[in-house]
């Protein structure tokens, strides 16, 4: 008999999603040592630790490297991030952290159209980050969100005619995905 179908699966499930909200809340303990393990085993997870991603963009900002490192790795393999995170993101994307920034707006272009409400954040985000990288991905994820991302359109023009070729390119490529 297929553990699945003795039901072992679900449990199994379960664990893993009791394993991730403990890791969540190890992120914010006042050990270095047990921030790091805590990302490190998130990164370990791989896709299936996204309901860590709202709290994994914020160590992103920790004053220890490594676990900073190990978020950012962490960030590499998830996917869209849960739907109700997204007003939260939307107001990350706006830190003064770059790597915060970065990681916000990574994950609200990996939503798409749904995180059409972080438009305004998006587009505040490329028109006054100081961090290269950060403002390729404010026009990179208004890009993903498409249509629903036209009140960013203004924000596109002008990086379009930046003299970052990076950033023009990207901004060129959104207008595009936004349409008329």
């Amino acid at each position: 008999m297929q553990p699945e179908r003795c039901g072992h699966g679900k449990f199994a499930e379960e664990l893993a999603v009791a394993e991730i909200e403990a890791l969540i809340g190890q992120l914010q303990d006042a050990d270095p040592g047990r921030r790091g393990a805590a990302a490190e085993l998130l990164c370990r997870h791989g896709a299936a630790a996204a309901a860590a991603a709202l709290a994994l963009a914020r160590a992103c900002a920790d004053e220890d490297d490594q676990v900073r490192e190990w978020a950012a790795a962490a960030l590499e393999d998830l996917g869209p991030p849960p739907a109700g995170s997204i007003p939260e993101l939307g107001n990350l994307v706006g830190s003064s952290h770059p790597l915060v920034a970065y990681w916000a707006a990574t994950l609200l272009g990996r939503s798409g159209q749904n995180a059409a409400t972080a438009t305004t954040a998006l587009a505040a985000c490329l028109a006054s980050a100081s961090d290269p990288a950060v403002a390729q991905r404010a026009a990179w994820a208004l890009g993903k969100i498409g249509p629903a991302a036209a009140t960013g359109r203004d924000a596109l023009e002008k990086a379009a005619l930046s003299a970052d070729p990076r950033l023009a390119r990207l901004a060129r490529e959104a207008l595009q995905a936004i349409g008329p």
